[in-house]
């Protein structure tokens, strides 16, 4: 990690911890939540930005992690999951995106706005799948769905 990655890790964190703050994160777990959000961001600047793969992809697999190291922290702080997930996801939500597409709407080009619409939409899409991929895993291969899998049903 150089210190170009070192700055902006830095930043992700500070971000992160404010958003944690400004939603009253119980104060035990806000350097939690916050290293949570900047390992998400470096992921998705070093896949999208450095690797040049698709912002999907990027924001996709960042959420993932996040919502990785928001199910081990929710156990091992005994708290819900939705106490580190929130602020961690923050840094990844497509908030220039979405501000470009409003106001190519206002200025009236219509084919920017569509473009940006699609990559805000793209982003939240990645956002959600993200997390809903580690929650629908997490839950399969937990360790209270391996001692009920003799039950009438799967978690």
């Amino acid at each position: 990690m150089n210190l170009n990655h070192l700055a902006y890790f830095i930043a992700a964190l500070v971000a992160t911890f404010g958003f944690g703050v400004l939603y009253n994160v119980p104060t035990r777990t806000l350097f939690a939540s916050s290293f949570a959000g900047a390992v998400g961001w470096i992921v998705y600047y070093i896949l999208s930005f450095q690797l040049e793969l698709d912002l999907f992809v990027g924001v996709g697999v960042a959420a993932f992690l996040v919502a990785y190291f928001s199910q081990w922290y929710a156990r091992h702080f005994k708290m819900p999951v939705i106490v580190f997930a929130i602020p961690g996801i923050i840094p990844l939500v497509p908030g220039g995106s979405a501000y470009n597409m409003m106001r190519a709407f206002i200025e009236g080009s219509s084919e920017m706005a569509l473009m940006y619409a699609t990559e805000t939409f793209l982003i939240s899409g990645a956002i959600a799948l993200g997390l809903s991929v580690n929650s629908g895993l997490f839950q399969v291969f937990s360790n209270r769905a391996f001692e009920k899998r003799d039950k009438r049903y799967l978690p």
